[in-house]
């Protein structure tokens, strides 16, 4: 049996745990199986109740049934599947290990604080990437050069301006307009011009909050779920913004 400290600190390890899953783009259900499955391992019968951004956290104690709740707001993280395989993988081995409290907090500093990859190393590979997509669909080497180019120069402005905490939708706008900006010097050449641009701005397409916001809808999380594809179809029109200004500026025809 827990004590009421002990229930305490269960439930705040619980709600931090589920709020570094929930924050990082995780879907819902993946979220409530993980923190349940930590909780039986400690004994204790988690209920939760998750919204966009806030998030309520009951534990009962199964041998006392005292009840702790507890409400936090979930912030926002990186986007990092590594991360959220770790978190998991905790889960299945304070279930089959029946780890301390204390084993599990360890574990858990361990897995957050490990380094991040460097931003100029996520800054190449998304450029990489971007340029893969202009050749899927169809763009020539001058083509994906240029992509290539426009990607780098569009994601440091992303990267810039989250740092400085700008609205992520002005962020979204900016960092599309200046991408198809630089990518619209492909007319002045020989090339598949109207591919660059198109795929320029892709590197923005919010896709893990488009499956997710399905995934949760198809698993009964309707509120949640809805909310992530209003959410992520809000960024696809903030691209679409920053598109549209750029063609108008440099050929009406191409609208």
């Amino acid at each position: 049996m827990n004590s009421p400290n002990e229930l305490k600190e269960i439930t705040r390890f619980l709600l931090e745990y589920a709020n570094r899953l929930m924050g990082s783009g995780v879907h819902t259900s993946r979220v409530i199986r993980n923190t349940r499955r930590i909780g039986k391992s400690l004994d204790v019968d988690v209920k939760m109740s998750l919204f966009q951004k806030t998030m309520v956290v009951s534990v009962c104690d199964i041998d006392s049934t005292e009840v702790y709740n507890e409400v936090a707001i979930i912030p926002a993280f990186p986007i990092s599947f590594e991360l959220n395989a770790e978190l998991s993988a905790l889960s299945w081995e304070a279930y089959d290990n029946h780890l301390p409290l204390d084993t599990l907090w360890d574990k858990y500093e361990k897995i957050i604080s490990r380094p991040k990859m460097d931003p100029l190393c996520t800054l190449f590979l998304v450029g990489f990437a971007n340029a893969s997509f202009c050749a899927l669909f169809g763009g020539d080497w001058t083509a994906r050069l240029i992509v290539f180019s426009a990607t780098l120069i569009g994601f440091y402005i992303k990267q810039i301006m989250q740092k400085k905490k700008i609205n992520h939708y002005l962020v979204f706008i900016v960092s599309a307009f200046v991408a198809s900006m630089v990518a619209s010097s492909a007319l002045t050449l020989e090339t598949t011009a109207e591919i660059a641009i198109a795929t320029s701005v892709l590197y923005l397409v919010p896709g893990v909050p488009l499956l997710n916001g399905v995934i949760d809808i198809v698993e009964g999380h309707v509120l949640t779920g809805c909310t992530r594809l209003i959410q992520a179809l809000l960024l696809v029109l903030c691209i679409s913004v920053g598109l549209s200004c750029t063609l108008m500026l440099i050929r009406n025809s191409l609208l």
